[in-house]
């Protein structure tokens, strides 16, 4: 029976005809890419797009959040969107790869002659910058790797009713009372194992450290930025239009604290934080702002202040100046403390015109990479908070749920170890006496029957049963607290029990039981 063999050369063809439609896509997507950064978003081509440098930061933007969104949850990302990640940004960061800056150099020839040159070499900001945003990148991709095992697990606000994993229909903890979309966090019974509460806090110190580098890096670019014609022309004329009354009162006053300034500020909302971001940003420049000459100028040719001489009016310009500076540092303080209390805040205006105006290629590039690398990291942590702090509310109300009994027990304890406390200062306090807690009449006579207890010559009193002296009347009386009542009883040593029978004293409460009193 013949066997029909396919080709070698058939095998190796099916194999590279696989790898060049791969690669042909991916030149597919590269050039489209490419197109649209070129024709700057505008794909019809009139000329009406964006700058190259804003085209490529919101590229990089949209990567970033087509790839990772707003991670819902602390778990792997996909190999598909991993390698969709890794080879798009490859592609626009490759750019920071052709900016360089031209230096002067000297050559020597063979002939001992020497002339200088320009020779190029890769422009400094972008050559500390860019492996630094490269190495958070992976530190990034690989914790939520590391969250392929974990202990707890993700159930749909909506679908809480039909969660019956592990018997366990708890209502789910969340933070985020307002971000409704997201989904609610599980953990175990009895909280997540000390081992897994360890590796989360590692995790946790990792990302912090990566969202302080990549938030530095961000600003530093920011501050690099040079500020648009366009934000200088909507600024008010001095910091006290762009702060108000009451702020800059507060700013300019001598007892002047970042925390006073920021107690006395409305700090209810995102929106009025950013509000208030916007207005301290606007001082600060109006403030560091030079003033023109023509001020000075014209003041020296009034007659009304010709008698001014020109050393008076140079004291002035340097007093108003290192005026204007030292108000410029307060408000840059108050931002700086601003910005420590609240660390995810969106970015404020003049970083937005910064970013919108910039034409620096590189700058774009490495704000942009910052930036999502920011997001990234503050959403990372925001999940792995939202685990712990659901591991905490579980064992708390587990500890909680074992706090009752013990608590029933230590009341108990406590009513016997006051009542006890309370007889004994009663006897041997020198302090004011206190009415005891039994009624004010005073104990009877003893009435001896015939099957009494008290029969014989021991006398028994309640202590013998309930572990505890009643000695409280005979003290009372000798105090004299009840008066009257207390002479016509006359002396005795004791306050006897009434005559009951033996079971009738085991069965009673503590409180004992007043007889009547035995007639005059």
């Amino acid at each position: 029976m013949s066997k029909s063999f396919k080709p070698l050369h058939a095998n190796m063809a099916s194999v590279w005809s696989d790898n060049d439609a791969e690669k042909l896509s991916e030149i597919e997507m590269m050039q489209e890419k490419y197109a649209k950064l070129l024709l700057g978003e505008d794909m019809s081509g009139g000329g009406k797009g964006v700058s190259s440098a804003l085209a490529i930061s919101n590229a990089i933007t949209n990567l970033s959040a087509s790839v990772f969104g707003e991670i819902w949850k602390l778990e792997p990302l996909s190999q598909k969107r991993k390698a969709m990640w890794k080879r798009e940004i490859d592609w626009l960061v490759s750019i920071a790869d052709h900016i360089i800056d031209l230096v002067p150099s000297i050559q020597t020839f063979a002939d001992g002659s020497s002339v200088e040159i320009m020779v190029s070499r890769p422009r400094r900001d972008l050559q500390l910058n860019l492996p630094a945003l490269r190495k958070l990148d992976t530190m990034l991709l690989e914790c939520l790797d590391n969250f392929s095992e974990v202990e707890f697990w993700y159930v749909e606000r909506g679908s809480i009713e039909n969660d019956t994993r592990n018997n366990d229909l708890r209502t789910p903890l969340h933070r985020h009372e307002d971000k409704w979309w997201l989904p609610s966090v599980k953990v175990p019974s009895n909280g997540i194992s000390e081992h897994e509460r360890k590796r989360l806090q590692n995790q946790r110190d990792c990302i912090s450290q990566v969202l302080k580098a990549a938030m530095a890096i961000n600003s530093q670019i920011l501050s690099e930025m040079e500020v648009p014609d366009v934000y200088w022309k909507t600024l008010p004329k001095n910091g006290k239009a762009s702060l108000g009354e009451m702020m800059h009162k507060n700013i300019t006053s001598d007892s002047f604290t970042p925390e006073a300034f920021l107690g006395v500020c409305d700090l209810s909302s995102e929106h009025k934080i950013v509000e208030l971001a916007d207005q301290i940003e606007a001082a600060i420049h109006v403030w560091r702002r030079s003033q023109p000459s023509k001020d000075s100028s014209k003041s020296s040719r009034d007659p009304k202040k010709a008698s001014k001489s020109s050393w008076d009016i140079v004291k002035e310009f340097v007093s108003d100046a290192e005026r204007r500076d030292f108000l410029a540092e307060r408000a840059e303080e108050v931002l700086i403390r601003l910005r420590q209390k609240f660390p995810g805040l969106r970015q404020s205006l003049l970083d937005m015109t910064k970013i919108q105006h910039n034409k620096d290629v590189g700058q774009s590039i490495l704000e942009s990479y910052s930036r999502v690398m920011e997001s990234l990291a503050s959403s990372i942590l925001s999940r792995i908070d939202d685990v712990i702090f659901a591991d905490d509310m579980t064992k708390h109300a587990l500890a909680l749920s074992h706090r009752p009994l013990q608590r029933s027990i230590t009341s108990s304890q406590k009513r016997v170890y006051s009542m006890n406390y309370s007889a004994f200062s009663s006897s041997y306090g020198t302090g004011p006496r206190k009415t005891p807690n039994t009624s004010p009449i005073v104990s009877p006579r003893q009435r001896k029957t015939t099957n009494s207890p008290l029969k014989s010559d021991q006398n028994q009193v309640l202590s013998d049963y309930i572990c505890f002296s009643y000695e409280v009347d005979y003290i009372s009386a000798h105090s004299g607290i009840h008066g009257s009542k207390k002479q016509s009883v006359g002396h005795q040593n004791k306050g006897i029990l009434s005559s009951r029978s033996m079971n009738s004293i085991r069965s009673q409460s503590v409180h004992p039981v007043q007889d009547e009193l035995h007639p005059n």
